[in-house]
């Protein structure tokens, strides 16, 4: 199934590519590779999550901040070559996770944005990740993603 039909199967709607919070742009091409800056989980340019994970959020909650996040990247590769047929390969996802010390369930949350690729694309959405807990985030986002993609000649 072409991506942006699962998209709409799924009830989503990809948003206009997010402006940058400073000084950067958010994707880039390079040869047959799009480099996507981190996303938060902004909608209608408001974060619809805030705080840390497991102390101001749910792990619940942060799994569907990261799936935000990664609505927010499709719409960047989106932005950046028209059509998300020309997806090749999700070759990697770096995720951040702004948590307490002690957490250390920091992939169950980013797993929010790899479960959604690997539904839109399929076996295609398959690929590598990192994954961090860190102190803070812009906005105070509860989570961070960026990402590399191959697409098509």
């Amino acid at each position: 199934m072409n991506p942006s039909d699962k998209l709409r199967e799924l009830g989503i709607e990809l948003p206009e590519t997010a402006k940058p919070l400073a000084s950067y742009v958010p994707s880039l091409r390079v040869g047959n590779y799009i480099f996507i800056s981190g996303n938060l989980p902004i909608r209608d340019g408001k974060l619809i999550f805030e705080g840390k994970v497991p102390v101001d959020l749910s792990i619940e909650d942060g799994y569907e901040a990261a799936k935000i996040a990664a609505i927010n990247i499709m719409a960047a590769i989106k932005g950046e070559i028209g059509d998300l047929a020309k997806v090749k390969r999700i070759v990697r996802l770096n995720g951040f996770v702004q948590c307490s010390d002690d957490f250390t369930m920091q992939p169950n949350v980013i797993n929010g944005a790899s479960d959604l690729f690997v539904e839109v694309f399929g076996d295609i959405g398959k690929h590598t990740r990192a994954v961090m807990g860190v102190n803070s985030l812009p906005l105070n986002s509860p989570v961070e993603i960026d990402a590399i993609i191959e697409i098509m000649e």
